[in-house]
């Protein structure tokens, strides 16, 4: 342990640049501050027993990037017959995107509620348009990486992007599952981390992961 330059302690690694905040459960790699939940919470995405209800549920649709939104009218003509026709007609009218109340870019919505992208299988599963097609060798756009990250979270500050487990009642099967199986949520979700932040980020969380957890084995042990 030792102190910053504001005598607030923290725990600094040895690899790049990485600090731990234990009283505020975030992890410092680079540019951003990284919840501890990503660390100490379990999960695998149950989809059986959630039938896809993130893709219905929620204040707005899923976070894009600017470039996201191209990608996403490229794939339209590709994914159009997998579309409701209330999607279709919201396509139509607003385009696959508008700006929400906080000001973020988000997929457009149906009856603030069903992302424009869902589909859904016969046993009333929701699915996405975007990625059933990519499976399928439609696509070379997997969809979203927020989608794809999800229930983590990235929000961008000026200084830094604060990176947090969006945690709520829709995804409790996903924890049950995720304890089951004992698979912290951020090795469930390597592949969209290494894809939003990189190889070398995901490589600097995995040691401060261990070594937190080496920590918690020698608190335990007294």
């Amino acid at each position: 342990m030792e102190q910053d330059s504001k005598s607030e302690q923290c725990w600094v690694c040895r690899l790049r640049s990485k600090r731990v905040f234990p009283d505020n459960k975030m992890i410092q790699i680079d540019d951003t501050l990284v919840s501890l939940d990503l660390i100490e919470a379990n999960f695998i995405c149950d989809l059986a027993q959630c039938k896809g209800i993130c893709c219905v549920e929620g204040d707005s649709g899923a976070p894009l990037e600017k470039s996201e939104i191209a990608k996403l009218e490229k794939a339209l003509p590709v994914v159009w017959n997998d579309l409701s026709p209330e999607a279709q007609a919201i396509i139509n009218k607003q385009g696959v995107a508008y700006i929400d109340c906080e000001g973020d870019i988000v997929t457009s919505i149906v009856d603030n509620k069903d992302c424009v992208f869902t589909c859904y299988d016969s046993d009333g599963t929701c699915k996405c348009a975007i990625e059933k097609a990519y499976r399928e060798g439609k696509l070379s756009f997997y969809k979203p990486v927020s989608c794809h990250l999800y229930p983590v979270r990235v929000t961008q500050y000026k200084d830094f992007r604060a990176v947090n487990y969006d945690r709520w009642k829709i995804c409790k099967a996903a924890e049950i599952l995720g304890q089951k199986e004992k698979l912290p949520l951020y090795k469930f979700l390597k592949e969209p981390l290494i894809r939003k932040f990189g190889e070398k980020w995901y490589e600097s969380l995995v040691e401060v992961a261990e070594e937190w957890r080496k920590q918690k084995e020698q608190e335990k042990l007294g």
